[in-house]
């Protein structure tokens, strides 16, 4: 019995000791493992439009207000890429009490929109390039400073007080001012008027009908005489000119002082002459860094117009007299009394006030005394007049011959239909049988007049 006791007592030690030395059971799993993969983050979303980042931050609502009364909507959420300097409603209140009001106006969207599209720029700058930069041209035409101070980034003179805001088309970068871009210039008489130096030289133009000339596209260059200037004109000369009949000088004058195209001063340095649009030209000379046109002083230069420059003077510009007609200088000159008699006698006087171009080679009241006494007493006669017809006719020459022509002439044939010789000797020219050329190139209007010292007569 004992023993049978004690076999059993070392199978079950055996069997504990065998127990003990086997690997342990796997447990049954309290639940099913799934052979699903294990769940990755959820993806970032992209960007959106700077338009929907504005809309969606909050800050902006001045901002969007404006952008769609634009109508720029669409074109910030387009492509681009842009950058957007974008300032916060703070901002927009900084601006006088209502001006936005007064730009969201539908008269006033246009410059709304200029001021909208100077705070873009092309291209996605970040505020790493920016800081390298000293200005930037927006999408509105003109250029925006930009600086870097104590590593604060301006735009003018706006803070940007929060860069590299990310869009899916730009990036904006948040600034504390609005932007305003620079004003634009007025034409050439809008910048007159508002001057306040310049009254009778815009109511001279208003008198002349010439306003809309210089409000037009150009480019012009304008002289401006000043108030000043036009005040050293001889008494009554200014009210004179601005009476319905002598209109067509008071033109004249003013656009003596006009010229086409744009010449700043940097150019009038390098020039003797322009021609202005009343025909004739202006001297311009540069004396001790200071530069005259004609006889006046430039005394402001470069003022800048819409539609070309303006160069204020301290003198008006007179033209050069234009000479009157054949029969106008020879009135006017005094020698020629017995030849204008005549002219008057024959009739002559409307054809040599006619266009011409005619030459004349004209006889002094001395000449006419040369003649036989009586000889023009008698021309006049009516029964003469014919003949006298015929001896004026001999004088004159169809077209404008100069002195330097008529030397290289040996014969001409006159309006009368027959020639008259030319010598040259010792430099003196000599007309048939010893008629002198004493003065030349008499210039008028309609030709040119060269005196001489004897009556010619036809064969």
């Amino acid at each position: 019995m004992k023993h049978s006791f004690y076999v059993l007592s070392v199978l079950l030690i055996a069997a504990f000791v065998l127990a003990a030395c086997s690997p342990a059971a796997t447990p049954m799993p309290t639940t099913i493992p799934s052979t699903a993969p294990k769940p990755t983050a959820a993806p970032t979303a992209a960007p959106s439009s700077i338009v929907d980042i504005a809309v969606a931050d909050g800050r902006f609502t001045t901002l969007v207000a404006a952008l769609q009364a634009a109508g720029l909507v669409d074109t910030l959420k387009g492509k681009g890429p842009f950058t957007v300097f974008a300032p916060t409603d703070d901002a927009f209140k900084k601006l006088p009490a209502g001006t936005v009001e007064s730009l969201l106006l539908p008269e006033n969207l246009e410059t709304l929109k200029s001021i909208l599209l100077y705070h873009v720029v092309d291209g996605a700058v970040m505020a790493s390039d920016v800081a390298k930069m000293t200005s930037a041209m927006s999408l509105q035409g003109d250029a925006v400073t930009i600086k870097d101070e104590m590593g604060k980034v301006y735009i003018n003179d706006a803070q940007v007080v929060i860069p590299d805001i990310e869009a899916s088309n730009g990036v904006i970068h948040v600034i504390d001012s609005v932007l305003l871009p620079p004003e634009k210039p007025g034409t050439i008489v809008d910048v007159a008027i508002a001057d306040g130096r310049f009254t009778t030289l815009a109511a001279a133009l208003q008198a002349a009908g010439l306003v809309d000339a210089l409000k037009g596209e150009g480019p012009l260059t304008v002289f401006a005489p000043t108030d000043d200037a036009f005040a050293k004109l001889p008494a009554g000369t200014v009210e004179s000119l601005l009476l319905p009949e002598n209109l067509e000088t008071l033109k004249s004058i003013l656009l003596y002082h006009v010229v086409d195209g744009t010449y700043i001063s940097t150019d009038l340095a390098k020039m003797t002459t322009l021609m202005t649009l009343q025909g004739d030209s202006v001297t311009i000379k540069e004396e001790m860094g200071k530069i005259y046109i004609n006889d006046a002083l430039v005394v402001i230069a470069d003022i800048e117009a819409s539609n070309g420059v303006i160069h204020v003077i301290d003198t008006v510009l007179l033209p050069p007299e234009k000479p009157g007609t054949i029969v106008d200088v020879a009135i006017a000159d005094g020698r020629f009394t017995t030849l204008v008699a005549a002219l008057q006698a024959a009739s002559l006087v409307d054809t040599l006030n006619g266009e011409g171009p005619f030459t004349v080679f004209a006889p002094t009241d001395d000449a006419f005394n040369k003649l036989p006494a009586g000889t023009v007493e008698s021309l006049l006669l009516p029964e003469n007049l014919a003949k006298l017809k015929d001896i004026l006719l001999y004088h004159v020459i169809s077209g404008k011959v100069m002195a330097s022509d008529v030397v290289n002439l040996t014969s001409a044939t006159t309006v009368l239909g027959q020639d008259i010789t030319i010598t040259v000797k010792d430099g003196k020219v000599f007309l048939n049988d010893g008629t002198q050329v004493i003065i030349t190139d008499v210039p008028a209007s309609n030709g040119v007049i060269h005196v001489i010292d004897t009556v010619l007569l036809p064969k």
